[in-house]
């Protein structure tokens, strides 16, 4: 794996090559990662896993056409070579007048701003292994816990750099640090699984191994002997754990490409209240430490914290280059690069803030409703909004978490649950996208 610094001279030559080969236009992205994993059962240890891979991808642009290809041969013959035909296909290609490099202006030119992204510790396999056994150590003792799926334990490294045929020229590097464990609680056909995981940047922002254990094998004993719901509408409370995903769709629908296709129920609602007053979502792409922090985004273009829902009301659209030509906008910074094609788009680090009340008092008043802990299918249009799912989780009884419930689907759709969506105070930030626990009134649930 390149240095960031060997990254970007690297990117730098690419380019390059491709205006010596007749590119108008090109930028090139170099992406990197190495992980190591060990994962234990019962005990023993079960896997031992060790990942490495980079790739370099050039865009070209020739008229107006464009072309992208990639490589994990990093020669300079290869490059050489790449370079040729990228221009050879860009010349071929169809003719498409939003495609290009993002505004110049609009590049980062300042230092990047501290992410604090890097761990200089590491774990040896022997360390990993340790950590692993302690966690499923923790989870198997937990009362009710009758067997194992497995813990683990793991470590990671990044490279991500970028340059352009008009003036960018950048690169970062980032580490990671994971645990889990899965275990079963229950005999035979009563029996449940559970999980817990966490990932940081920095081990020591990590719980504790004996934490996650502990954990996974309380959430698994919880969900043991679930009863069986009548239909009905209820209030349901999503947990932190899947109300993420809620968010995850407001990032769909406000995405440009969307958009620019007209294919986001949330396409006539700009500068319109979407969510309750009082509701504020944030995306902080440079949080220190934030798995999703970056100083640049896909297009070398300088990332900044913005507000996506301001008391209740949608600010605007994620754009990169094409879709904000597409659109007659401003890129917002948001483009996301992968190992091919054009750039597409992602958030980053984003928080729903928390309210004012508890979980207690949120649910409170609930005569009969559902708390859902796990989220299953992706029965969820873009286009209409329309939101169905298979869920399990708690029922509430009269203000109280009651038994488990499983089997179940709720349903509603998205522009009419994120209007009524209540969230507590108990925000946790250490994912990509962080809640607190929400609750939204008027979903239909399915059971029996």
């Amino acid at each position: 794996m390149l240095s960031p610094e060997q990254a970007q001279a690297r990117c730098q030559a690419l380019v390059e090559r491709a205006r010596a080969a007749g590119a108008d236009a090109a930028d090139a992205i170099y992406l990197a990662d190495g992980s190591q994993t060990v994962r234990v059962r019962l005990g023993a240890l079960e896997d031992v896993e060790r990942s490495e891979g980079e790739h370099a991808s050039l865009r070209v642009f020739a008229g107006r056409g464009s072309a992208t290809i990639g490589t994990t041969d990093l020669s300079d013959a290869a490059l050489a070579e790449l370079a040729s035909r990228a221009v050879a296909m860009a010349h071929a290609a169809p003719e498409d007048k939003y495609a290009g490099l993002a505004p110049a202006q609009l590049l980062l030119r300042d230092p990047p701003p501290a992410l604090d992204s890097v761990d200089a510790s590491a774990f040896s396999p022997a360390e990993l292994r340790a950590r692993a056994e302690e966690a499923e150590d923790a989870a198997r003792a937990v009362s009710g816990v009758t067997n194992s799926e497995g813990a683990g334990a793991g470590i990671g490294e990044a490279v991500v750099a970028l340059a352009t045929s008009h003036g960018f020229s950048g690169g970062y590097a980032t580490t990671s640090h994971s645990l889990s464990a899965s275990v079963i609680a229950g005999e035979g056909a009563g029996m449940q699984r559970d999980y817990a995981w966490r990932a940081a940047r920095h081990a020591e922002d990590l719980l504790s191994p004996e934490e996650i254990g502990r954990l996974a094998g309380e959430r698994a004993v919880a969900r043991l002997k679930p009863a069986a719901l009548a239909s009905g509408p209820r209030p349901v409370v999503f947990d932190p754990r899947v109300g993420g995903s809620l968010i995850g769709h407001l990032l769909g629908a406000i995405s440009g490409a969307a958009i620019a296709r007209k294919a986001s129920f949330l396409l006539d609602r700009e500068g319109e209240r979407v969510f309750a007053p009082g509701v504020t979502i944030r995306d902080d792409p440079h949080r220190p430490r934030g798995l999703r922090s970056r100083p640049f985004d896909g297009e070398g273009l300088a990332t900044s914290p913005r507000a996506l829902v301001e008391d209740g009301r949608l600010t605007g659209w994620l754009m990169d280059s094409a879709a904000a030509r597409q659109l007659g906008r401003t890129p917002t910074g948001h483009a996301a690069r992968g190992h091919g094609g054009p750039p597409g788009v992602s958030a980053g680090n984003v928080i729903l803030e928390p309210g004012t009340a508890s979980v207690a008092e949120l649910i409170a008043d609930i005569a009969d409703g559902v708390l859902v802990t796990e989220l299953i299918g992706h029965g969820v249009n873009g286009v209409t909004g329309d939101y169905s799912r298979g869920a399990s989780g708690f029922r509430i009884v009269d203000g109280e978490i009651a038994g488990p419930v499983a089997g179940i689907t709720v349903a509603g759709n998205l522009r009419e649950m994120f209007a009524r969506m209540t969230p507590a105070n108990d925000l946790e930030v250490y994912r990509g996208i962080d809640v607190p626990t929400l609750r939204v009134d008027g979903m239909t649930v399915a059971g029996e």
